[in-house]
């Protein structure tokens, strides 16, 4: 990362002040016509920060899915050349950040990937790998140009159809997401990267996707402290970066608009009555759960402001936006935000860490840690591993065209061909009317529970039948939320390995084998095994 230097604070005017509040989105995949006009938004306005997305398609740009992702070989060195293009394009230097929740992997391919939150939120006693974790993430940003992830998300993720935060939260335990979201900010602060906490205040008991609509969490201030704002209270007496505000509605406490522009929240509750003094972040300005609210070009961004935000994330309407808070708003006010943001450039700007590119070595020394101890075991039967290991069980898979490495390794060591659902389900219905015992090994085609996770159908029935009718062993490779659409029962006999990367596969293997045991605890709490 070169190193950057902040002009003289009093020659920065109160208009330039005013676009250091900005953060809009920079797609790497974008035209050079794109790209051309996002430079001249820098020049012209100011701009104070950059977030990164892969493409127009992705994230919170494509709310319904229609739009196809195209993919990126060279996605990291776009990434990096596009930073420093637009650095040049600033007269002050920008602030460049990104969602890194499980490393840049997040949105940028052939980068290392980091297991999700809920697979950490499975260790016992694993911050020391958790720190780990947050150190590599930090250090791959800092490669690329990166100062700010924002990330973690320290969301309680106590509903089960909450279908945007689920695997992206370390559980439904306050103090297990507050001791895990802790030793993640930890290892980021140790390669000197800015870190976020969201999204205050709360968003992990809720069935609605704030993308697409505005999620309404109707707690007492009370039931708050006391769960949703535990992690965030805890993290902000210890010290974070910034906080980010989501996409909520709690009536409760404000039952006039989102918490994104709301004074009694951001204001009264976020920075009065926690003492939180450092910068607060909005989420995606464009998300439909407020966007639609505000069709008039920078009231959004201006209300935003008025209720106490700091940085105005995804912001479409920035020319507007700056017109609209220089009308309206008093010196003091824009001087205060332009502080705290000043504040955060100058601490990111001093980081002396150097960064030789991305690490991929240990993210697989460390993805190997993590899976030898967060596998996890339910079995509705004692000693079902040995009894399937000595039967001659048959090798089922659902791979969904991902490498499945797992059943290769059985079909290696045991002679059981692998057979995969649905493509051999003539052989498969033959062999199973010769035998009572099965290993299923399933590779979820989506980690979201939107449209059932990507599963057809068809498969979805025949997974049934099977646990109903045979003696089953599955081995889940993806979110455990799965389980609850697969007809499972709590006599069921599952181990949930959480990622499939070669690393926890070939854990899971050993686990299979007899070489080594499942260590790990399901972090939530799942309505399959509630029954």
């Amino acid at each position: 990362m070169n190193k950057l230097h902040l002009p003289p604070k009093d020659q920065v005017t109160l208009s330039q002040k005013v676009g250091q509040l900005f953060m809009p989105a920079v797609f790497i995949n974008d035209t050079e016509e794109e790209v051309q006009k996002m430079e001249q938004l820098i020049t012209e306005h100011h701009i104070g920060s950059l977030c990164f997305f892969h493409s127009r398609a992705s994230a919170a740009t494509n709310f319904e899915g229609k739009k196809q992702i195209v993919h990126n070989e060279k996605s990291y060195d776009r990434l990096v050349e596009l930073i420093d293009r637009y650095q040049k394009a600033a007269k002050i230097p920008l602030l460049i950040a990104i969602d890194a929740e499980w490393g840049l992997a997040m949105r940028i391919e052939n980068t290392p990937q980091y297991p999700y939150a809920i697979t950490l939120g499975a260790l016992q006693n694993g911050e020391d790998l958790i720190y780990q974790t947050g150190k590599a993430i930090g250090q791959d940003c800092l490669s690329a140009g990166i100062h700010w992830n924002l990330a973690p998300v320290v969301d309680i993720n106590n509903n089960p159809e909450n279908p945007v935060i689920g695997y992206r939260s370390f559980g439904d335990d306050k103090q297990q997401v507050f001791s895990k979201s802790d030793a993640y900010i930890q290892g980021m602060s140790e390669a000197g990267i800015l870190n976020s906490l969201k999204h205050f205040p709360g968003h992990g008991d809720t069935a609605t996707d704030s993308h697409l609509g505005l999620p309404v969490i109707d707690k007492s201030s009370r039931e708050l402290q006391n769960n949703e704002l535990y992690p965030f209270q805890q993290l902000i007496q210890k010290g974070v970066d910034s906080v980010m505000v989501g996409h909520l509605l709690l009536p409760q406490l404000d039952s006039e608009g989102p918490s994104t522009t709301s004074h009694k929240i951001i204001t009264g509750l976020l920075r009065n009555q926690m003492g939180f003094d450092g910068v607060i972040i909005s989420d995606a300005l464009n998300m439909h759960a407020v966007s639609k609210t505000f069709p008039e070009k920078g009231t959004l961004e201006a209300k935003s402001f008025s209720a106490g935000m700091d940085v105005l994330c995804f912001s479409e309407n920035i020319k507007e936006g700056i017109d609209i808070i220089l009308q309206n708003e008093s010196q003091n006010r824009i001087e205060a935000s332009f502080e705290r943001i000043w504040k955060l450039k100058e601490k990111a700007f001093s980081n002396t860490n150097k960064s030789d590119g991305l690490d991929w070595e240990t993210a697989s020394k460390i993805n190997s840690e993590i899976a030898q101890n967060c596998l996890t075991e339910w079995f509705g039967q004692k000693d079902i591993l040995e009894e399937i290991r000595f039967s001659n069980f048959l090798n089922l898979a659902i791979s969904n065209s991902k490498t499945n490495l797992f059943s290769k390794g059985l079909e290696e060591a045991f002679g059981s061909p692998v057979l995969n659902i649905p493509s051999d389900q003539g052989i498969i219905q033959q062999k199973l009317d010769e035998t009572q015992t099965v290993v299923l090994s399933i590779f979820p085609p989506a980690v979201k529970p939107k449209d059932q996770f990507g599963f057809d159908e068809v498969v979805l029935q025949s997974i049934k039948s099977i646990i109903n009718s045979k003696k089953v062993l599955l081995y889940l490779f993806g979110n455990p939320y799965v389980l609850d659409i697969l007809g499972v029962l709590p006599e069921t006999n599952v181990v949930i390995v959480y990622q499939d990367f070669p690393e926890f596969q070939e854990e899971a293997l050993q686990h299979f084998l007899g070489k080594t045991k499942a260590k790990g605890l399901l972090p939530v709490q799942l309505k399959t095994f509630s029954l």
